[in-house]
């Protein structure tokens, strides 16, 4: 019995933190002003035939927060590259040296930053979803079991407890990338 609410409270908390780090990940894709070459990262290169991300067949760097700079590991690849950040839909226009690819990230509006903080917020609202629904599937795991009320109820103060730090978490990652996006 002991082994099964361990089970249970160690996969739920596992799945918390799951959470947490899927909101990072989202975290990443929403920019806050600067440019970084996880801007680019989704771009897809067709590469012999075969699409390929960008960090493989070039170079992605940033010389200052509003220059990103790519360089291909083969210069017959800028065309390509290009066409690939055309099709990524990202919102950027490349220019080319015939060397690299420039990159200028245009500074946000600040209708465009409240636009950006109300996606980070909608982010971290479906992450507290995800772990009120992890707590909901501990606490119907946790009936299932031939328990003691008692030490059910001591059960669910911990899965209670484990739900608030994760909550608190989420609302701390969410304060610092609002506090990001808004600084000028």
């Amino acid at each position: 019995m002991e082994e099964e609410i361990k089970f249970i409270l160690d996969s739920t908390k596992e799945a918390m933190h799951d959470a947490l780090l899927h909101l990072e990940k989202k975290f990443v894709n929403i920019r806050a002003g600067k440019a970084t070459p996880s801007m680019v990262a989704g771009v897809m290169v067709d590469y012999y035939g075969s699409p390929t991300p960008l960090g493989q067949v070039a170079n992605v760097s940033t010389p200052d927060g509003m220059t990103i700079t790519i360089q291909p590991w083969e210069k017959n690849l800028i065309p390509d590259i290009e066409k690939g950040i055309h099709l990524a839909n990202i919102g950027f226009n490349p220019m080319n040296n015939g060397e690299s690819i420039i990159i200028n990230v245009p500074p946000l509006t600040e209708e465009r930053r409240r636009d950006l903080a109300k996606q980070a917020k909608h982010e971290a609202e479906e992450s507290k979803i995800g772990v009120r629904n992890d707590r909901k599937n501990a606490n119907s795991e946790l009936k299932d079991l031939d328990i003691s009320e008692d030490l059910q109820k001591n059960v669910e103060i911990d899965i209670q407890k484990m739900t608030d730090e994760h909550i608190n978490k989420i609302d701390a990652i969410l304060t610092k990338k609002e506090k990001e996006i808004m600084t000028v």
